[in-house]
């Protein structure tokens, strides 16, 4: 299991000039390893609760914890360390670089870091095989399909085995059947692998299917 606990303790969050805040003395704590379904009506926070525990929107007050590490807001470099171990994050649209490989927007992340290794390489190709794309890995993203790279992007967010696998949306875009077969991709992944898992949906039958339900703006379930 790559994932760990995720404990919010009170967060206040409010974007300058609104009048009313995203979040208001919010707690969650989510066991390591869990899938939980992120739901609420547009306008709620869903979105910015991803971003705030990514460490990509600030707050006011409160903390988020990941294992025994507190998202260092306020510190560039140090949050950059953080997302590059605890954070994968996908979503509705996968943005790949169109001029690069299906293989090398996957090795994105190692090349960003530093060098790729080869079991870097050899990992990378596990994933693809992983969520059924061995074979692909020199195709260019416009050859793909909306499914097809919706999986890239769900393989591209596990690639440096993040604690927390933050997705948000990821299959928004696409029609009820694709997005079912790229959500049974997302399950077999998460078994696999046991990150600690976000989901932001607004699919109840892919809300449904998850360990737990947190809708915001109403109690957590």
């Amino acid at each position: 299991m790559i994932g760990q606990a995720l404990s919010i303790e009170n967060l206040h969050k409010t974007y300058e000039g609104a009048e009313h805040p995203v979040f208001d003395g919010f707690s969650l704590d989510v066991e390591a390893g869990a899938l939980v379904a992120v739901v609420g009506v547009s306008g709620v926070g869903k979105t910015t609760l991803l971003n705030c525990i990514a460490g990509l929107d600030g707050w006011q007050g409160g903390g988020i914890r990941v294992g025994d590490e507190a998202v260092p807001l306020g510190n560039p470099e140090a949050l950059a360390l953080f997302r590059r171990r605890h954070a994968g994050l996908a979503f509705q649209q996968p943005h790949l670089l169109p001029e690069f490989t299906v293989l090398e927007n996957l090795l994105m992340p190692f090349r960003i870091a530093g060098a790729v290794t080869a079991e870097d390489d050899a990992w990378v190709r596990e994933l693809l095989g992983r969520v059924g794309l061995a074979g692909f890995e020199d195709r260019l993203p416009g050859t793909l399909s909306g499914g097809q790279a919706a999986r890239v992007g769900l393989a591209r967010a596990l690639v440096r085995r993040p604690s927390l696998w933050l997705l948000d949306e990821p299959t928004g875009n696409l029609d009820p059947d694709t997005a079912m077969e790229v959500f049974e991709v997302l399950l077999k992944l998460h078994a696999e692998l046991r990150p600690t898992t976000l989901l932001v949906t607004h699919n109840p039958e892919l809300a449904a299917r998850c360990q737990r339900t947190v809708r915001l703006g109403h109690p957590v379930v």
